[in-house]
């Protein structure tokens, strides 16, 4: 069962990389929780710019973890996880990126939902600055959820899940423990999805609307807006992810594999530069088929106190 609210310890997991102006609105907006975080492991992902100084001058409240190499939002996840579950002893990691502000009762909210439950993992009602709902950002409800699982959400104030997004998460963390972290090779993309479902996997998740957070993207759009070079990443990823990982049944795998196919026709129609895009897939669909992601350890080594802290969440 989860911890009571009032005794919850969270810590909060940021990861960083060249957005100095969004992380001061991010870590301003993580000490004015009306329910107080322990503390916030600031991850600066090898940022050419001033992160380091703004993340030290937020104070004592921030754990700043400076990687060498950039490893991207899953290897920047896991090692700031591993950090804060190897000095920090949680019973929660709240995750989130360098553009997710959360308003003030976004914890309290997520908290409230969980408190006395056996929900493993929440996210939060995610918003552009307009205020509309972010596309980028939709959790994908729990098909064939029981009746008992569907009241017991509706009365937490929440929707059941099967996965959720890294836009402010919420996960227990001694699941966190159980299962392992985030593949740090995929890089980025998908990333979330896979982690999210492999902690859901017979577990309980949350979608709470009153918890809300405000991700600062540059433009309004979903995951099938046109991404350029990028699609690299989500057509290995993706079938990495169906082919090596156990987070989903073989039905699961069926199921959003036709509707990552259909994701994929639309992105090529709509794409201004299909050249880029047929690129991209030759690529991902090479590697995602002819190599598989490395253990943590391996595509996290040589990182001094994170690799051991990854060693020591993962044995």
């Amino acid at each position: 069962m989860s911890p009571n609210r009032q005794n919850a310890r969270v810590v909060a997991v940021v990861v960083a990389y060249n957005r100095r102006d969004l992380l001061v609105e991010v870590l301003d907006a993580l000490g004015a929780q009306l329910t107080p975080v322990a503390r916030v492991v600031v991850v600066d992902n090898a940022s050419t710019d001033d992160t380091a100084e703004v993340a030290r001058a937020a104070g004592a409240l921030v754990d700043l973890v400076t990687l060498s190499r950039n490893t991207g939002g899953a290897g920047g996840f896991a090692a700031g996880m591993a950090v804060a579950l190897d000095r920090h002893d949680p019973d929660w990691l709240w995750l989130m990126d360098d553009d997710t502000v959360p308003t003030e009762g976004a914890l309290e909210a997520l908290l409230e939902a969980v408190a006395g439950t056996d929900v493993v993992a929440a996210g939060s009602r995610v918003i552009w600055t307009d205020g509309t709902e972010h596309p980028m950002n939709t959790p994908r409800p729990k098909p064939f959820v029981g009746k008992a699982e569907r009241v017991a959400a509706a009365r937490a104030g929440g929707i059941a899940v099967r996965s959720t997004s890294f836009v402010s998460m919420l996960v227990r963390a001694d699941v966190v423990r159980r299962v392992g972290l985030p593949i740090a090779d995929y890089f980025i993309w998908n990333d979330d999805f896979e982690y999210s479902t492999r902690v859901l996997r017979g577990r309980r998740g949350l979608h709470v609307p009153a918890s809300v957070v405000v991700h600062k993207t540059k433009v309004l759009g979903s995951t099938d807006a046109d991404p350029g070079p990028r699609f690299y990443y989500e057509v290995r990823n993706k079938l990495w992810m169906f082919r090596r990982s156990q987070s989903l049944s073989g039905f699961e795998k069926l199921v959003y594999g036709g509707s990552s196919i259909r994701r994929w026709i639309r992105t090529f129609l709509r794409s201004s530069d299909r050249a880029v895009l047929r690129d991209g897939w030759n690529r991902g669909y090479r590697d995602g088929t002819r190599t598989r992601p490395r253990p943590n350890g391996a595509s996290l080594a040589g990182l001094g106190e994170v690799s051991e802290a990854v060693r020591a969440v993962e044995g």
